[in-house]
């Protein structure tokens, strides 16, 4: 019996082996040692979740983790050192579920063409509820449709709708948008026109406006144009796509239908290609003051540059509602030689004021704090 048992469990050992070796995938540990950081900073492996996008954190000590090709949502437990206990899978299947949100108890995932919820889900994390429908009236096209979702300080849930195309004069009422609703799907506005593709926002913690990313178009060239970052100061506002990017440069084939004039300028232009995902203001307090109120920003990097691009995470500081400067902020996931071993996607402050950093390429999520003296 001793024997049988034995052999079954180096079967399903062989099993995994195998899986992750067809797979293309590696058992080693991410090598966060060619990670450059800031003086007084430390990065570290804090899980590893395949496939790991979108993070929020729910009531108690939990984050709950989105992906894109996986089609699985997780939640990662930790203790009060910030030591991760168990990893529980709460859905599988999902067409690319990468937004997840939390209010009330609740998880909300995003997936493709609808929203779901599970109910008091801290208290189900073995046995998760069944996913109830927020809505599924989002439109089912993939290019572009994956979606990261959040709550407001207004306590909507926010919804970005992606362009269907590289470049298209799509539907305005449909595509190319930022929406708003209440938690039970109803009460559907547009927060922002325009917008090819945001991955990412967050609101001001002072003016409580409303930030994101947008990803540029491609085969304009190896610069052209920039990815954005972008506020909301009026709801409603077009931000330029298609005919406008990067706030001065006409699209070839929209471009003459409207001036650029037109359109609500970026608030920062990024490097071309750069592919902005999440992004956060730092509202804690263990990292030095030029970092707080920064809004970091994770370049998920390039894919179709001559030469690559992204790949890091940046920190812009602001004065005001104005960018005043951008600096990298952590580098290193794109090695000399073209070389790449990860991408940041998400960003996540936990209430230490450390800041959780997912990787859907390594399926990892990080974990950086500052031990250095405060400046």
């Amino acid at each position: 019996m001793n024997i049988a048992r034995r052999l079954g469990r180096a079967t399903r050992l062989c099993v995994v082996l195998m899986t992750y070796f067809w797979a293309g995938l590696t058992l080693a540990a991410p090598p966060i040692e060619k990670l450059r950081l800031p003086p007084g900073f430390r990065i570290e492996l804090w899980a590893e979740v395949d496939n790991a996008r979108a993070l929020t954190r729910g009531a108690g000590r939990t984050v709950f983790v989105g992906s894109f090709n996986a089609g699985r949502v997780v939640a990662l437990t930790y203790d009060e050192n910030y030591r991760v206990r168990q990893q529980y899978q709460i859905a599988r299947g999902l067409a690319r579920p990468v937004g997840v949100a939390f209010r009330d108890g609740a998880l909300y995932v995003s997936a493709i063409d609808r929203i779901l919820r599970f109910d008091a889900i801290e208290q189900h994390l073995e046995h998760p509820p069944e996913a109830q429908t927020v809505t599924d009236k989002l439109p089912s096209e993939t290019h572009h449709g994956w979606k990261f979702i959040a709550f407001g300080p207004d306590g909507k849930l926010y919804v970005p709708v992606g362009a269907p195309c590289n470049i298209c004069e799509p539907d305005a009422d449909r595509y190319a948008l930022i929406l708003r609703m209440n938690r039970d799907g109803s009460g559907r506005e547009v927060v922002a026109r325009g917008v090819r593709n945001s991955v990412g926002f967050d609101w001001h913690p002072d003016s409580g406006e409303l930030w994101f990313s947008d990803n540029g178009r491609d085969y304009l060239g190896d610069d052209a144009p920039p990815c954005e970052i972008n506020r909301v100061a009026r709801t409603g506002s077009h931000f330029g796509y298609p005919y406008c990017h990067g706030g001065t440069i006409a699209d070839p084939e929209f471009g003459k239908l409207h001036a650029c004039s037109e359109f609500e300028p970026p608030a920062w232009n990024l490097g071309a290609h750069v592919a902005p995902l999440g992004l956060r203001f730092y509202r804690g307090n263990m990292f030095p003051a030029p970092y707080r109120k920064a809004l970091l920003v994770a370049q998920h990097g390039s894919w179709n540059r001559s030469r690559k691009a992204g790949y890091s995470v940046l920190a812009l500081r602001l004065e005001g509602n104005k960018v005043v400067a951008a600096e990298p902020f952590v580098e290193g996931w794109l090695q000399p030689g073209e070389k790449v071993w990860g991408r940041p996607a998400d960003l996540l402050e936990l209430p230490d004021g450390s800041l959780l950093i997912s990787d859907d390429t390594a399926g990892a999520i990080y974990r950086l704090s500052f031990s250095g003296p405060s400046r």
